[in-house]
């Protein structure tokens, strides 16, 4: 019973010109829903505002540090909205994601927005809307791409669903040379019950997943005289940074940490999250290839007390293979010679800032090379990264005809004119240049329902839509057919797209624009850390995971062992 508080749906309405008409359009979107006091500030004598974000004044939403002294003469109509700053002042628990598929509860509530305040006489002597209502069965813009771009080709066959296939055939390349892999183990004294049990999964598998030998097609050599066992977690680094100093590697192994962590990745401890980066920076300083596993996963068990370690097995262990060089899988694809430059951000808000993280693809069939990491308004150390790319790439390959950068949101001419004057002037490349920019938080507000599918709703993977000049939506999902089975977690909504470049009359070439969209899509299938599709491709993905974990390094830099190997899956 919601005795505090009244729950609203949201919704936004806006008005377009031309953008998948010839004429003006009405934009609904359903916004999820806020919770609103039924108690004014008036009612309630010596309320603690610093938490307070926004309010209803009078009917009108606004932020509280800038709201009109004036309405506070009427604090009996000021109405606080109660943002998750606020719960525990209402006594409101947090609630877990819901990772349903999220079309049908945007469908229902926008239609019924619609039925109930839009279609009628009255709106439409404000605004003359269609008698017809939404656009439905509106083709012109729409695309499919080719049943070509959904294939991945792994060891032994081309397949579809990683989650299936990398099981079936085995990875496109297993880890190459140097061939000898040792693995040891990391945990806490009181991990030692989680230690067996994980180095018998790996060992024997679990339920229906494989051992590690058999899934990622190497053998699973286990040197225990290498293990270590802390005590304390506070003081691991220290204990654990004068064991790995003092040992001797040799160069003809890799060597991978298999670390057990009491903390979870996700602690809102600043000081236990910091303790887990510094580890992960640790094993890049000393050169050791490592995979975190939370002691918790191991023995999670579902609602009806079973364990479930079979579900995150598989992605722990793609994720190994690709850390070690292996390729779990790539595209089916001619190689084409293509610098793709992917940018990608991540807002630390423990530290106060935005990390920019970028990574270098010198192929479309996606071998990364280089990460680094800057600050957000460190423009020219990163323009300085993409001249020696780009360079690099040039001396390799003299006949490219164009470099496409990949960007987590749209360039402004102070952030693009760096990187311009580098390539430009600085290396005389006369190369046009083409920028993606992929907003990495999926539209809500643009949405397109599959209405022959009533249950589901959602467009068959590869779906791509012109929303305006150059921006596009695309659906990233693992529904390839009429027939797919798509799990919760995999109704992804769609991404927005928008493309300019240096010489724009290339973007008026629809088959560009086609292969510009595919490369997009081909992207998001080459995510190794879950053998589950994504909807943002690894372009953007993969250094904004950088991103993320680069401001707890204490060195200030990502060493060079850590610029050419996917540690951070």
């Amino acid at each position: 019973l919601r005795t505090t508080y009244n729950l609203y749906d949201k919704f936004t309405l806006k008005v377009n010109y031309c953008d998948v008409t010839t004429g003006f359009e009405l934009v609904v979107s359903y916004d999820g829903t806020s919770r609103v006091s039924k108690k004014s500030l008036k009612e309630m004598p010596g309320f603690n505002t610093s938490n307070l974000y926004q309010v209803n004044s009078n009917g009108i939403i606004g932020n509280w540090q800038y709201l009109d002294p004036a309405a506070k003469l009427h604090l009996d109509k000021i109405y606080p909205i109660i943002g998750s700053s606020l719960y525990q002042q209402y006594n409101i628990t947090w609630e877990l994601p819901d990772n349903k598929n999220r079309y049908p509860r945007y469908f229902k509530p926008i239609n019924e927005f619609y039925e109930k305040y839009l279609n009628n006489q009255t709106f439409r002597d404000i605004l003359p809307i269609d008698e017809n209502g939404y656009i439905k069965n509106y083709t012109a813009t729409v695309k499919l791409l080719s049943e070509a771009s959904h294939k991945l080709q792994f060891g032994t066959d081309v397949g579809i669903e990683p989650k299936y296939d990398l099981k079936n055939f085995g990875p496109f390349q297993p880890i190459p040379k140097p061939n000898n892999v040792t693995y040891f183990f990391i945990y806490h004294k009181d991990s030692k019950a989680e230690y067996e049990l994980l180095k018998k999964y790996f060992e024997e598998g679990y339920k229906t997943h494989p051992n590690i030998q058999d899934f990622i097609h190497q053998p699973f050599f286990l040197d225990e005289s290498l293990n270590i066992v802390f005590n304390d977690t506070f003081n691991a680094i220290i204990d654990i940074n004068k064991v790995l100093k003092d040992r001797v590697k040799d160069p003809n192994t890799k060597y991978c940490i298999l670390y057990i962590s009491p903390i979870p990745k996700y602690t809102k401890d600043k000081t236990l999250k910091g303790v887990y980066y510094r580890m992960k920076e640790m094993f890049l300083y000393f050169g050791y290839y490592s995979q975190v596993i939370h002691k918790a996963n191991i023995i999670k068990k579902d609602g009806n007390a079973n364990t479930y370690f079979n579900f995150f097995l598989p992605n722990i262990q793609t994720a190994i293979l690709a850390k070690l060089g292996g390729i779990p899988w790539r595209l089916v694809r001619d190689l084409d010679d293509e610098l793709i430059i992917g940018v990608g951000a991540f807002n630390s808000y423990g530290h106060k800032t935005k990390y920019v993280g970028s990574a270098f693809c010198f192929n479309n069939l996606g071998e990364f090379k280089n990460f680094s990491c800057f600050g957000k308004d460190d423009t020219r150390a990163l323009a300085g990264s993409i001249r020696e790319a780009v360079q690099a790439f040039h001396e390799a390959h003299p006949r490219a005809t164009r470099i496409i950068i990949h960007f987590y949101k749209v360039m402004s001419k102070r952030e693009i004119k760096p990187i311009l004057d580098t390539i430009y002037n600085g290396l005389n490349l006369p190369i046009p240049i083409i920028v993606v920019t992929i907003n990495k938080t999926a539209s809500k507000e643009l949405l397109a329902f599959d209405t022959l599918d009533q249950l589901n709703l959602m467009p068959i993977s590869g779906t791509y839509i012109r929303m305006a000049e150059r921006q596009y939506l695309l659906f990233n999902n693992t529904r390839y057919n009429l027939t797919s089975k798509v799990a919760d977690k995999e109704f992804h909504f769609p991404v927005k797209i928008k493309l300019t470049s240096t010489h724009l009359e290339l973007l008026e070439d629809e088959s560009l624009i086609d292969l510009l969209i595919d490369q997009v899509y081909q992207f998001s299938r080459m995510y190794w850390k879950s053998v589950s599709q994504q909807n943002i491709p690894v372009t953007i993905a993969y250094p904004e995971m950088v991103a993320e974990m680069f401001p707890y390094f204490r060195q200030g830099h990502i060493s060079d062992f850590g610029k050419n190997n996917l540690w951070f899956l």
